[in-house]
């Protein structure tokens, strides 16, 4: 029952699409415009940097606040579990952030959301989490390939972390669970950006910049 109202308070969390209503609030649907995908990278390409930030603020902390309220729900009555209950509430904003019901199930691709899952999970995330996605986007521009290994990165770490005792307390089983919500969230991200995959291996991938090279890119 736990991990079902964890899933649902970061689903609801997850349906506040701040690309879709800061575009509303600008005169556009940003579904019908750039990449069509109410997120952080078609807002920045069609509305610009400040939009970008903004979204991206938005995004990571609705993630967050799922994430916060999770643990303060259940750290007293569930401390062992309250890693994997946080990761299910996480799970749920990225859910409802990628598949709100009230625009036909077609949100964003989940990236920003999972930052603030990152965020706010356990400190030890965050350093592997940012030098990835900054480190591979400043160099190569490509926000779908800093993404794509921030998971990869993101994966590695929770079974290494889980298999040398950082969730203490946890069982194996429960910490065979968290793996298995991470992999899913995995291949999810993957399965959202296969279209930029292939236009990675084909070498067509568009490149994103916080300037105005951006827009003519």
């Amino acid at each position: 029952m736990e991990r079902i109202i964890c899933i649902i308070i970061g689903y609801a969390l997850g349906l506040f699409q701040t690309a879709y209503f800061y575009g509303k609030m600008h005169g556009i649907d940003i579904r019908e415009h750039g990449s069509g995908n109410s997120g952080t990278t078609n807002a920045l390409r069609v509305l610009g940097t400040k939009a970008g930030l903004i979204v991206l603020a938005g995004d990571c902390l609705k993630c967050m606040a799922a994430v916060w309220i999770a643990k303060l729900l259940f750290c007293q009555s569930h401390p062992d579990t309250v890693y994997l209950l946080s990761l299910y509430a996480g799970a749920g904003a990225i859910l409802g952030h990628n598949y709100p019901f009230y625009m036909g199930f077609k949100g964003g691709k989940g990236i920003a959301a999972t930052a603030g899952l990152i965020l706010s999970f356990h400190p030890y995330f965050i350093v592997t989490g940012v030098l990835l996605f900054f480190g591979i986007f400043f160099i190569t521009h490509y926000v779908s390939l800093g993404s794509l290994l921030v998971y990869a990165g993101f994966i590695i770490q929770m079974v290494y972390c889980g298999q040398t005792g950082l969730f203490a307390g946890m069982t194996q089983a429960q910490l065979y669970e968290m793996y298995a919500v991470t992999a899913f969230l995995t291949v999810l991200a993957y399965w959202k950006h296969r279209q930029n995959i292939v236009r990675l291996l084909q070498g067509n991938e568009r490149k994103t910049y916080l300037t105005k090279k951006n827009k003519e890119n």
